[in-house]
């Protein structure tokens, strides 16, 4: 199989929560603890990055990629309102330098999905405040780190809440008496590890309330929660102000933001209801984005309308241990469905499989990466490539069982123990 070209940006996909440890300054960790908690386990000390993280960017180099995209914790920068932590800014420079050593080029997401634990008791992603509060906390951290940067992300999946939103809306019906499975087959339609099957769920989110200082669970905004029209809207809001802060300390940065998309299936009678969700969960974004420097496009499967709407897919499909349809074509036909409107460059900053055969999990890869091939054969400006994961990690409310790796983790020990997969991946780059 080919390789791309040199200047191709080929690597892995991390987030601080799902590989760090002890983040515990965050929302995802306060909802981890509560007695009726959401999640399968608890992150605790995740695969230990945040003290391996030199380990792991050499595995990636000797294996021959050239790129890794990670995330700041904004919690460990911002523990409280009025903190700022050196020695934690300190930590994130020796990871970027530690990139740069290795022949790494960094893309660093300023916000991935963990939110400090005060702003959500402060009103989170529906507070309008939160637009200066993030762009404050981006800015600062250009300030001390820019020059060590290239690619900038401002928040990943920016589409994620206003998905959610609809699924929120499946699980309260199933509270008041909708059919079990029929709502748990809905987790898949979304591309992020949620639980809409817990036991004691109202309990659950009492308690979280709580533990945020919040009478009513429906006053707590993570970003990863449903959200109005309104805060939506300030998610871009929220993008636009720290992508302009930013810009002005370091003009030379590249910055945009990620969206996670699906590959719009449509059989006979579904046209319209694909149509609709193709501009939520990317056309009605356009004018946030136009003045980007790149769009990040992240696509693990595809989704299937018919005259009813949303429909399942075939029951003779690979399925992944997510639920989702193995079908590595799925991010190619994003990616050109997506040049349509946005003109920009792009970058594939997720997309992988979860499943515990890594032979198919090679298989994935080199059909993904030859479909892309020929996207750029054909003019679309793609610019690199991130699998997810670097490592089998944390996948939020489902914990620590599936696995997307490149790299097997034992979690007794924290020994490393890279896959073909990741000798597969590095193979693909050019030299």
């Amino acid at each position: 199989m080919k390789t791309f070209e040199k200047d191709f940006m080929l690597g892995a996909a991390t987030a601080a929560h799902q590989v760090e440890g002890n983040n515990i300054h965050n929302d995802y960790w306060v909802q981890e603890q509560v007695p009726h908690t959401m999640f399968n386990e608890p992150s605790l000390d995740a695969v230990d990055h945040y003290n391996r993280y030199e380990e792991d960017i050499r595995l990636m180099a000797e294996a021959g990629l050239n790129s890794y995209r990670f995330s700041i914790e904004w919690s460990r920068i911002q523990p409280e309102p009025d903190a700022w932590d050196e020695n934690e800014v300190e930590h994130y420079k020796k990871v970027l330098d530690c990139c740069h050593e290795n022949g790494i080029k960094p893309i660093v997401t300023m916000m991935h999905f963990s939110s400090p634990k005060w702003l959500i008791s402060r009103g989170g992603w529906e507070n309008p405040e939160v637009v200066g509060l993030f762009a404050s906390y981006c800015k600062r951290i250009i300030e001390e780190l820019g020059s060590r940067m290239e690619y900038v992300c401002t928040i990943n999946e920016a589409n994620m809440r206003l998905q959610l939103a609809s699924l929120m809306k499946d699980m309260m019906k199933r509270m008041a008496g909708q059919q079990h499975k029929e709502t748990e087959a809905k987790e898949s339609d979304v591309q992020v590890g949620i639980n809409l099957n817990k036991e004691n769920m109202m309990l659950g989110m009492m308690e979280s309330a709580q533990a945020f200082g919040l009478q009513n669970p429906a006053d707590v905004h993570t970003f990863v929660s449903q959200c109005t029209p309104e805060g939506d809207l300030l998610v871009m809001k929220a993008h636009e102000a720290a992508r302009n802060a930013m810009k002005a300390v370091c003009p030379h940065l590249k910055i945009g933001l990620t969206l996670s998309l699906h590959d719009m299936t449509v059989l006979p009678g579904g046209e319209a209801f694909a149509e609709k969700e193709w501009d939520d969960e990317f056309l009605h974004y356009l004018p946030y984005i136009q003045n980007d420097d790149y769009l990040g496009v992240q696509c693990y499967t595809r989704k299937y309308f018919d005259e009813n709407g949303v429909a399942q897919p075939p029951k003779n499909l690979q399925r992944t241990q997510m639920g989702y349809v193995d079908y590595p074509m799925a991010i190619v036909h994003v990616v050109r469905k997506a040049a349509e409107k946005f003109k920009g460059e792009m970058i594939v900053t997720e997309n992988g499989v979860a499943t515990s055969d890594d032979g198919r999990r090679c298989e994935f890869i080199r059909e993904a990466a030859k479909g892309l091939q020929d996207c750029i054969s054909d003019g679309i400006p793609l610019k690199g490539y991130m699998y997810w994961s670097l490592m089998d990690n944390f996948e939020w409310q489902k914990g620590y069982s599936m696995t997307f790796g490149l790299i097997a983790v034992d979690r007794t020990t924290q020994e490393r123990h890279p896959k073909e997969s990741l000798k597969v991946l590095g193979s693909l780059a050019g030299k």
